[in-house]
């Protein structure tokens, strides 16, 4: 189905001089020229106004490419490339470009924009998102970038800053990052599912497919009617309610189904599936001529196999992997699972009360896991990367799968 509204031009107040800033008069050999055409970062660094705006800028640019040149976004696994961000209680995407896909989307990382394909376990705002999420940050220019990006356009937020900054209204070190980033188009994570609808409408890419437990389906469209009525702007997605052991195909070879999880509220997770056809066993012995006519006749002679490619559990404690109809997930090339809790600091217990995981049951549950790699996720931020990489190595020496921690963009409390 597809949810829309049409487009509603927004009445933005007054107080804020977006197009034309007026500044106050000041003497001649004072005055700043902010031009609109081509280039307005060139006006701004240019101006010996600005110059450390532009000092700051330069030395953030050079920062910013010696840090690509040794670090890489995402992991390779089992033919896989993964990535994405999972924080325990701050927010969760995992995303597999191979089959155009996220995985929940408690923010919206510009990654996610390109994926057809967004599947929710449950109803968490660190897996869905939304207006509460924009204002979870504990960072000041984290926060800014959230509240401000949700309500103005980039163009109208970089005039805004021009604004600010004419009027001293910002300290001149923190106002240049405002402006490398807007330049360089680095705000990268959003607020949430609508965002993720709304950007893609942006980008003029086809309304995505968002799947969801049957039990939220109703909610999610109240929480996207409320984003539509607020921004008056058109959402148009395909919201699928796909209960457990239902069949979902996303393309001619890749199918999803969900599978049974135990969270604190009503949650699930998803199996995809590799599809394809195998000759069945009473005509392997026929050449092909007889194959061939038996085919044209209308004679069945393929039998349709499945093969579990990558499985997410989304929030969960550790019963799911006892549940024997939860097979396939735990025979899945990839099974892509919580680890909230990781030592003695937090007790088995404390985790099933919380609905999660704690790694000593993973450990337990040992013998039930056949897949090719485990991909760790949902830490706790109480914990630092040193503190994940000790971990995994304890389940690594008890399990014959390989097991990697997800750590890209982890931010501790300690850090």
């Amino acid at each position: 189905m597809q949810i829309s509204l049409p487009i509603v031009p927004s009445k933005i107040p007054s107080i804020f001089p977006f197009h034309h800033p007026i500044y106050p008069p000041h003497p001649p050999h004072k005055s700043l020229s902010f031009q609109t055409q081509a280039s307005p970062f060139k006006s701004l660094k240019t101006s010996g106004y600005l110059s450390t705006i532009s000092r700051a800028i330069d030395e953030e640019e050079e920062y910013r490419k010696a840090r690509a040149a040794v670090t890489r976004k995402g992991i390779e696994v089992e033919g896989y490339f993964i990535e994405g961000l999972s924080i325990g209680g701050h927010e969760t995407c995992v995303i597999v470009p191979e089959l155009k896909s996220a995985f929940d989307i408690g923010r919206c990382p510009s990654r996610a924009i390109h994926q057809n394909f967004v599947f929710i376990t449950h109803a968490h705002l660190d897996h869905i998102g939304g207006l509460c999420n924009v204002c979870s940050s504990s960072h000041g220019l984290y926060n800014l970038k959230h509240g401000l990006a949700q309500i103005l356009s980039l163009r109208y937020y970089y005039n805004l800053m021009r604004c600010i900054l004419a009027r001293g209204g910002m300290p001149m070190y923190a106002a240049s990052r405002v402006l490398y980033y807007l330049k360089h188009d680095l705000f990268e994570y959003h607020g949430g599912l609508p965002m993720y609808v709304a950007s893609r409408g942006l980008y003029n890419l086809k309304p995505p497919t968002v799947f969801v437990p049957p039990c939220i389906k109703e909610d999610v469209e109240k929480l996207l009617d409320i984003h539509k009525t607020m921004g008056q702007v058109e959402l148009n997605l395909d919201l699928v309610a796909l209960d457990v052991g239902e069949t979902y195909e996303l393309r001619n070879d890749i199918v999803v189904r969900p599978f049974r999880t135990h969270h604190v509220i009503p949650s699930q997770g998803y199996v995809v599936y590799s599809v394809r056809k195998k000759l069945k066993k009473q005509y392997i012995h026929l050449k092909g001529k007889q194959i061939e006519k038996l085919k044209k006749s209308g004679v069945e002679i393929t039998d349709i196999v499945l093969s579990p490619e990558v499985a997410f559990t989304g929030d969960t404690t550790a019963e799911y992997m006892l549940d024997p109809r939860n097979a396939d997930a735990l025979r899945a090339k990839i099974l892509i699972t919580e680890a909230t809790f990781l030592d003695d600091g937090y007790s088995i217990d404390h985790a099933r009360q919380h609905g999660h995981t704690h790694l000593s049951e993973i450990i337990e549950n040992a013998q039930w896991i056949r897949n090719k790699a485990v991909l760790l996720t949902h830490f706790s931020s109480r914990y630092s990367i040193e503190d994940i990489r000790q971990a995994v190595s304890k389940l690594q020496s008890k399990l014959s799968a390989k097991v990697v921690p997800l750590t890209e963009g982890f931010k501790s409390i300690h850090t």
